[in-house]
């Protein structure tokens, strides 16, 4: 019996880590080879610094509740251990998860705004710039932007 209200008190608490890892954080879709070399030549417009997105990837949310967990798995005794095992890897989860949101709260990135060699406009979303500048000609390879 034990051991049943032990292995159910684990699923239990790995649902409610794995729920925490849900993210509806969407990134750009990546196009494959584009063979027409002016798609990816351009000019840069301007340069802007935006607040990143603050989505976090989960890391944070599955040690708390693992943590968690096995915190509370050292409390108690029969259903109050289960229990405190479930409650500890909730709660180490929602802990976990806020912790890692904060930290990724002060980032920020560059968007940077290239005008094409073919006339289309892109926005590209860099974590650092570099050397580049309004007026730069650049080449965007596999969704970064380098001088050239």
């Amino acid at each position: 019996m034990k051991r049943s209200t032990t292995f159910a008190a684990a699923i239990l608490a790995g649902a409610a880590v794995l729920s925490g890892c849900a993210s509806n954080n969407q990134q750009p879709q990546q196009i494959g080879y584009i063979s027409n070399d002016s798609s990816t030549y351009g000019t840069i417009d301007a340069i802007t610094v935006v607040q990143a997105r603050s989505g976090g990837s989960g890391v944070g949310a599955v040690t708390g509740g693992l943590i968690g967990g096995l915190l509370g798995n050292q409390v108690g005794s029969g259903g109050g251990r289960t229990a405190a095992t479930v409650a500890g890897a909730v709660g180490g989860a929602v802990v976990g998860n806020n912790v890692e949101n904060n930290r990724n709260a002060g980032k920020q990135e560059y968007q940077i705004n290239v005008r094409m060699d073919n006339g289309d406009t892109r926005i590209i979303n860099q974590d650092s710039v570099y050397d580049l500048r309004v007026g730069n000609r650049v080449r965007l390879i596999d969704g970064r932007l380098y001088r050239y």
